[in-house]
């Protein structure tokens, strides 16, 4: 079995110790125009986070008496933990929930961005080396953005959680091209894209909605590089690399669902508002039940129901492992479902914008990322 599971011409990988394999002559004149047309879109959705023209970071907020998010889409304060908190703290506590949250996008945007400039060492591709060579590019830019913003806010951001953590270093580390791209072009991404489209949606700071469009406008590419891949590998595997692929997206999907906004992901922050973690996971795991988690699925914006979507589009789902995501959503109205992501609409308006602002165009033929 190739460990890389590429079977298109594209995204053939050379060996991370095999520099000399990127030096081949032959090489570079063998570029897919696959990746053209998001290589090309890099100009419309252009920005810049040190200048204030695109962002300003210097926009106030009052983190004692505004809530950065409604009170009802913390996790946290639909539980028993609520009744332990006076309005002040469940103030603070909502805005500190939000710090763990722009920091865990911090530290998935630096994962990302070691991880694309990894894929610049081994795609033998030019035109997928350009694209990933772009994409680390603008990851670079995302890093920066999210940690002024936390700079802004609170100062610094707070370590990550062991449940992302483990899975970035895994995704990094990896040797295996499929591996870095259904990882991060598609479960990280699609939990991203579902997380901005969120802030977008919900958040009560503006400079924090703003943030997430123009970052939306870089990452619904980014999404497109991993689909293209999908669409070229996934109906040329042979059942033993198409069951490890599904097994271990299933396993991840799992693993973040159980874990990434579980109370023990949060210790430091209880033990500052005086609340037992033990305690508070137990008073977790009685008020999220698989049936309440379920209905949260419901929303569009939910990560998790924009992950699913996200693996079942790109044929990484079959009736091998349906059952796992089928217990929280829908698989058949997801099915039914547009092959269009939840932030598509709210990034072509950013591209719109981004492109008026950099020369006064307008968009004849308006960029669009419904997949091809």
């Amino acid at each position: 079995m190739d460990r890389n599971i590429t079977k298109d011409p594209a995204y053939d990988a050379a060996d991370p110790h095999d520099f000399p394999a990127m030096l081949e002559v032959e090489r570079y004149g063998k570029r897919s125009t696959a990746f053209d047309k998001i290589i090309s879109a890099t100009h419309d959705h252009f920005w810049d986070p040190l200048d204030k023209k695109y962002i300003d970071f210097t926009a106030p907020w009052d983190l004692e008496n505004q809530y950065l998010m409604p009170p009802h889409m913390n996790l946290e304060l639909q539980t028993a933990i609520a009744d332990k908190l006076d309005e002040q703290q469940k103030i603070r506590w909502v805005n500190d929930s939000v710090l763990f949250s722009m920091s865990s996008i911090l530290h998935g945007e630096q994962g990302a961005l070691a991880l694309s400039a990894s894929l610049c060492h081994i795609l033998k591709d030019p035109g997928a080396q350009e694209y990933a060579a772009n994409q680390t590019r603008e990851e670079a830019r995302h890093v920066t953005a999210f940690s002024k913003y936390i700079t802004a806010r609170w100062g610094k951001p707070i370590p990550v959680g062991p449940a992302l953590g483990n899975l970035l270093v895994e995704m990094v580390g990896s040797p295996y091209v499929w591996k870095k791209l259904v990882g991060m072009q598609m479960l990280v991404e699609g939990l991203a894209m579902g997380a901005f489209a969120t802030f977008y949606t919900y958040a009560n700071d503006p400079l924090l909605k703003q943030l997430c469009q123009l970052v939306m406008t870089d990452e619904a590419f980014h999404h497109k590089f991993g689909k293209i891949w999908a669409d070229r590998t996934i109906p040329k595997l042979s059942a033993e690399e198409r069951n490890k692929i599904e097994d271990w997206a299933a396993e991840v999907f799992t693993g973040l669902l159980r874990n990434l906004g579980s109370p023990d992901q949060k210790t430091k922050q209880f033990i500052k508002f005086g609340i037992d973690p033990a305690w508070a996971q137990a008073a977790f795991m009685e008020a999220f039940t698989d049936a309440k988690i379920r209905k949260r699925l419901e929303d569009s914006t939910s990560i998790f129901r924009v992950l699913i979507k996200t693996l079942l589009k790109a044929g990484i789902i079959t009736d091998r492992t349906r059952a796992t995501y089928a217990a929280f959503v829908d698989m058949a109205e997801l099915h039914a479902e547009s092959d269009r992501m939840v932030g598509d609409d709210i990034a072509e308006e950013g591209i719109k914008y981004l492109m008026q602002l950099n020369g006064g165009r307008t968009l004849v033929t308006p960029t669009t990322l419904a997949a091809e």
